[in-house]
């Protein structure tokens, strides 16, 4: 019928996606398990309706990556900023706010956003919740300084992250990506300006379900987060598609099929 047909020719702009992270050269935690397969893993996107990729930049030298990467294809994109579970790196380089200016001034054409910043407070060994506050402060005026939106992390730490933005004079546009939170919360979000982000990790639960389904779906993204974040068969979601999300490790890999379901134009369509 014409709906169907509209959804089959629908393109779709992926708004995260770790196309710098080692699985996509075939390393697991360091050891190599295959060759390299982002060449095939993006041919496969674009042959399923994906149109272009925003690739996250989480660190000073991941945004470093990001962009070279971008560089190389018109269908790319890339964000640069600093992960909130990373910011200690900021006191181990008293140039890394600069530097990471630096980047986003001289990259116009790749660098659409400032992040992957923001607050996590579920993974509180890796950097500490003052620490945090201050970068991700720190990254928020330079969005502003710089008119970039904002691509946003938030874990565990609602309350805090709606006081910054409601106390701001001026607040960025921007997103918060993966969002796997309660409702008022989103709301209040949605209320400030923000866009919601939605992937695998966003319908795990039936209370993550009755979430979304509530939010209105003008102000909602979509976006893979690969290689983590698709949509398993333990995951409530799951229920929802008529097609199953085989999860493949690396042991069962091949250069015809994608690594964890990245990239399932399917699930995108249904979603």
């Amino acid at each position: 019928d014409k709906m169907a047909a509209g959804v089959a020719r629908a393109r779709f702009i992926d708004i995260g996606a770790n196309l710098t992270d080692p699985m996509f050269q075939g390393v697991y935690r360091g050891k190599s398990k295959h060759a390299a397969d982002l060449a095939s893993v993006l041919q496969r996107a674009w042959a399923q309706g994906m149109d272009k990729m925003v690739i996250t930049g989480t660190s000073l030298s991941d945004s470093v990556s990001a962009i070279a990467m971008a560089s190389s294809n018109d269908q790319l994109y890339c964000t640069v900023g600093c992960h909130p579970t990373r910011c200690d790196e900021f006191d181990s380089d008293t140039g890394y706010l600069n530097q990471l200016r630096e980047l986003i001034v001289a990259n116009p054409s790749q660098v659409i956003a400032v992040g992957e910043t923001g607050l996590d407070y579920a993974r509180l060994e890796f950097c500490q919740r003052e620490t945090q506050l201050k970068y991700f402060k720190q990254q928020i005026e330079l969005a502003l300084e710089l008119d970039k939106p904002m691509f946003l992390h938030l874990r565990d730490a609602h309350s805090d992250f709606i006081d910054m933005m409601k106390a701001l004079e001026k607040r960025p546009k921007g997103v918060v990506h993966s969002y796997d939170g309660p409702l008022d919360a989103a709301m209040q979000l949605i209320d400030l300006g923000f866009y919601i982000g939605l992937n695998g990790c966003s319908l795990r639960t039936a209370e993550n379900l009755a979430v979304v389904a509530e939010l209105p779906i003008e102000r909602l993204m979509l976006e893979t987060d690969c290689p983590w974040c698709d949509i398993r068969n333990t995951h409530a979601g799951a229920e929802h598609l008529k097609v199953s999300s085989s999860c493949l490790c690396h042991h069962h890999w091949t250069p015809e099929v994608a690594l964890d379901d990245v990239f399932h134009g399917e699930e995108a369509r249904q979603i």
